[in-house]
């Protein structure tokens, strides 16, 4: 297993993919199921500040998430909501709802099935998100922290948007990304932050397949799945 952490417009779900595509093994995308959870709140008409309601949500709330990196599905009540929870409405309320300790814990118990499933089906997972490395699976065998400058994050990120047709600038996209940054990183729970062992990259000069190449290189040396292919290099 490989556990990908770092803030946003860090290349993290790109690099997830890729890099578990090429491993030959399954992917999840943690924060897409807060964002699930969310995009059901706001549809539901529930207080983001409604710990209570937003608890009790997301205990019964009906989301499926896909483990394959080449095309991962994401589904609410049985709907594809890949767009959806990319919106601008998602992005300024999951912090809050993923900040609640309860949906937390009943998410994060979700992750540990689908990571244990995943594993004994196909041998192995990449799992990206903000507290991978240090609470959903503090025993992974290989910790990433993926961490770039503001700059870069924020013109990544404005890139995303446009090329999905959201409108933004890069002003309000560093504007966000750094708002991200500072409620995850200051939420009581499970903050964003490096776990002690994790291996740093900075990707603020390299490209997402020099980014793939390097992970996949750490990947092999500790024998992980035996270690890329050759095709990994390339």
């Amino acid at each position: 297993m490989v556990a990908l952490d770092g803030p946003s417009g860090t290349g993290k779900s790109t690099v997830a993919r890729k890099l578990a595509d090429r491993l030959g093994a399954g992917y999840l995308d943690t924060g897409a199921m807060y964002r699930m959870v969310t995009l059901a709140a706001l549809r539901a008409g529930t207080d983001p500040a409604d710990a209570d309601a937003l608890a009790a949500l997301a205990a019964g709330v009906e989301l499926e998430i896909g483990s394959s990196p080449r095309q991962p599905e994401f589904r609410l009540g049985g709907a594809d909501v890949a767009a959806d929870i990319r919106g601008p409405e998602v992005t300024g309320a999951v912090s809050a709802v993923s900040a609640v300790p309860r949906v937390r814990e009943l998410i994060v118990a979700r992750q540990r099935r689908i990571i244990a499933e995943v594993v004994e089906r196909v041998g192995g997972i990449v799992v990206e998100g903000r507290d991978i490395g240090t609470v959903v699976a503090p025993d992974a065998p290989l910790k990433v922290y993926l961490t770039a400058s503001a700059e870069v994050r924020a013109a990544r990120r404005n890139s995303q948007d446009t090329a999905a047709g959201r409108q933004s600038t890069v002003a309000d996209a560093r504007e966000s990304v750094e708002r991200r940054d500072r409620l995850d990183s200051s939420r009581a729970v499970s903050p964003l932050r490096a776990a002690e062992d994790a291996v740093p990259v900075d990707t603020s000069e390299l490209s997402i397949d020099q980014v793939v190449v390097a992970l996949c290189e750490l990947a092999s040396r500790r024998g992980l799945l035996a270690g890329c292919s050759a095709e990994a290099f390339r």
